[in-house]
């Protein structure tokens, strides 16, 4: 059984460099006994595994089939064999890898390290930004967690919901919008700065303007709420949104925040990871910390009062 959980464990080297040098290097073996490994690979699989193209090698159809179930079947072996109890978790020194919005890290950032330092005093969290038609990053091992609204995501990607999220106005103090009841159509006739949406998406804002006959008029667009939110702070520009990273950001940019005049949909958030992390107490320790936070009463704040719709 040794032998055959090694020789998987080549093949997803393998598989992941494309390259019989590189992964002798991380299977600390010499270039030959790689050379060795893939060719008792090619005999067991029944398959050439990775062929020559040019000065590299590509995998085989058959190849690509394996990665995914590959790397879920070392990550279930190791999880069997690896027993950490929670005071393990103390020694455990990684750095996890989060896909978030900006918002989410500026805001729930400083709550998570704290929490984390409770349970895994050595960890590291490193927080990246969403890219737009990136849907692989969990798959491939690139990131650890994804929080965001995952209209777009593998199949086989675990998810559990996080929250629902409000979108309100923020605009900086004293700003004319605020001197009177706010209508849709004094709303909509503002100049807005907006963070772009994913590919493909249309804002729910823009629609739900559309439904009651206005649309706004987008001077800026920006790449993330949060510099949507420094935006609005050091100009005459409306922002649009999630309620958590306003009242997050308010009274560090000086902001006046203020409920829609129009009915727009909650945006959901949701927690995704990869299959392969289920049974990877490490992971789960991380999960768990993750939910621990963002289900904090921070996504649940004093509703503002409703303005009245014209």
């Amino acid at each position: 059984m040794k032998s055959n959980f090694v020789l998987l464990e080549a093949l997803e080297a393998l598989l992941s460099t494309c390259s019989v040098t590189e992964a002798a290097k991380r299977m600390h073996l010499s270039p030959p006994a790689m050379s060795h490994t893939l060719a008792r690979i090619r005999e067991v699989m029944g398959d050439p595994i990775l062929v020559r193209a040019g000065r590299g090698l590509v995998p085989t159809p058959r190849a690509l089939e394996l990665v995914d179930p590959l790397r879920q079947a070392i990550a279930q072996v190791n999880a069997l064999f690896t027993q950490v109890t929670d005071q393990g978790l103390t020694s455990v020194n990684r750095t996890f890898v989060i896909r978030a919005p900006e918002g989410v890290s500026v805001v729930f950032g400083a709550p998570l390290a704290l929490v984390l330092e409770e349970i895994m005093p050595n960890a590291r969290v490193q927080f990246v930004p969403e890219q737009h038609g990136d849907t692989s990053a969990l798959r491939e091992g690139r990131i650890d967690l994804d929080i965001g609204t995952m209209h777009h995501r593998d199949p086989e990607t675990e998810i559990v919901p996080l929250a629902e999220q409000t979108l309100v106005g923020a605009v900086r103090t004293g700003h004319p919008l605020l001197q009177s009841r706010i209508t849709v159509a004094r709303y909509a006739a503002e100049r807005h700065v907006v963070a772009t949406a994913r590919e493909m998406e249309r804002s729910a804002v823009d629609v739900a303007l559309t439904s009651y006959g206005h649309e706004r008029f987008v001077a800026i667009a920006v790449h993330s709420s949060h510099a949507a939110l420094v935006v609005a702070a050091r100009s005459q520009l409306v922002a649009t949104v999630p309620e958590p990273m306003a009242r997050g950001m308010q009274a560090f940019l000086g902001l006046e925040i203020f409920e829609l005049p129009l009915d727009v949909p909650k945006v959901p958030i949701i927690l995704a990871w990869h299959p392969r992390n289920n049974m990877d107490r490490i992971h789960r320790a991380l999960r768990d910390s993750v939910r621990r936070v963002l289900d904090s009463e921070n996504w649940k704040l004093p509703s503002l009062a409703v303005s009245e719709v014209k």
